[in-house]
């Protein structure tokens, strides 16, 4: 009975740290690409670099949100 109990936990704190990538994909990739875009204006004098890696990133965080919630449905309908 313990066993049954602990795989219970194990699965909820699974189902939490996919909550908790779906939360932080999107900022994470924002920031990444703002990061990197400005690096990349400081680097090649430019001034547009760092608004296309915030679209990058964003872009980015999206796909990640929408492959951890689909393997979420997928386990849930399971």
């Amino acid at each position: 009975m313990a066993d049954d109990n602990n795989k219970g936990s194990l699965k909820d704190l699974v189902t939490a740290e996919s909550m908790v990538q779906l939360a932080l994909a999107l900022p994470a990739g924002c920031v990444i690409g703002w990061l990197v875009g400005a690096g990349f204006d400081n680097h090649f004098h430019t001034s547009w670099m760092g608004i296309t890696g915030i679209l990058l990133g964003a872009l980015g965080g999206f796909i990640q949100i929408y492959r951890v919630a689909s393997k979420y449905l997928k386990r849930s309908g399971q």
